[in-house]
Parts: C-alpha cells; structure tokens; sequence
C-alpha cells in the first residue's frame, strides 16, 4: 500500500504518530533537544490532551524563522500541528509533514541535486525507482510508522519511537557531515 493510501486510511492516533515522527525526524535542524517531543509521544500513548507539549514544545524554539530552507520546512512543520487532535485536522497535518520531511531529505540528500523535488509525489504513491537513498529510506520509515499503528494500535507506538530516533540519528549525521564540508574541514 502507497503512503497516500495509508494516510487516507489511517486513524487518528496513526495521522498524529506519522506526523509526530516525521517532526521528531528532523529535529536536528532546529537545534532542538532529542526529548523536546517526548510529551506528545507520550500523550499519544495515554489518549491524554496534547496541546499543553505542542505550546511547550514551540516555546523551547528560539523565535524567528530559521534562515535555511530545510530548517524552516521543520519549523513549519510543529508550527502547523493543530492543538486538537481530531481526525481530519492531523490527516491534514500528517499528509503535510510527509511532505515536508521529503522535501528535507531531498535538500539534504548528498546524491541528491538539492534543488528539485521531481520524484517526491510519485513517491509518496508508490514508484519509488528515481528516489535518492535518503529520501526513499525516509519515505520507508514513514511506510512503516502508519503500517505500525495500523496493525499494532497503542502498541505500535514505541516501534514507531525507534523509527524516529533512528532516522533522526541519521539526519543528524548528514546534516554534520555537510556542515564539515562547507567549512572546509569536511574529507
């Protein structure tokens, strides 16, 4: 099944754990602490109200718009989740981190031209063929994550968890290997 049609299918709390891990993914971007989104996760998995993590978890960011298109694609993405976590405003959400965070990856995609994002939507539903290594293995993580909480409900929420801290590992080291590179001290 594409990623389209497992968002379509989706319930509210697999929308608000694809959005959630997709943010949680690009972390690294924003400076940010790995546990600033702990309190949603953890929300996620009590049923309880998310709203009081979202305020703090955006206070905990300096103000302002970062100055670099990947970290601002992140700063929009916690900018956009909506406070209440009804069905279709987290499908909304969700289907817009998906892209977001595609949209990232591409950026940072070191076998990726950096620029285009020619690939993504057919991606999204299912011809993966052209996609950088980066990219598809995002797309693959949040594959995973939706087919996760579609099969294991609340149970799937701690794999879902690994998934994000694992991809969020890996985005942390593109994103310091490129930093090495610009500054010249990069092999």
């Amino acid at each position: 099944m594409s990623l389209v049609e497992l968002i379509a299918q989706a319930d509210e709390r697999g929308l608000a754990a694809g959005g959630l891990a997709c943010l949680d993914r690009c972390l690294p971007l924003l400076g940010a602490d790995d546990e600033l989104l702990r309190p949603l996760w953890a929300s996620l998995a009590d049923g309880s109200d998310w709203a009081p993590g979202l305020l703090k978890a955006r206070a905990a960011l300096p103000a302002g718009e970062p100055d670099n298109e990947a970290a601002l694609l992140a700063r929009r993405m916690l900018d956009a989740a909506p406070a209440e976590r009804t069905t279709d405003a987290v499908r909304q959400w969700a289907d817009a981190c998906s892209v977001a965070s595609l949209r990232i990856h591409r950026l940072l995609d070191p076998a990726a031209d950096g620029a285009s994002t020619d690939g993504l939507d057919a991606g999204r539903t299912g011809d993966t063929a052209d996609l950088p290594p980066l990219v598809a293995a995002e797309l693959r993580r949040q594959t995973a994550v939706l087919e996760l909480l579609a099969a294991h409900g609340t149970h799937g929420l701690r794999r879902a968890l690994d998934l994000s801290t694992e991809g969020r590992r890996v985005l942390r080291a593109v994103v310091s290997r490129r930093e090495r590179n610009e500054s010249g001290t990069g092999s």
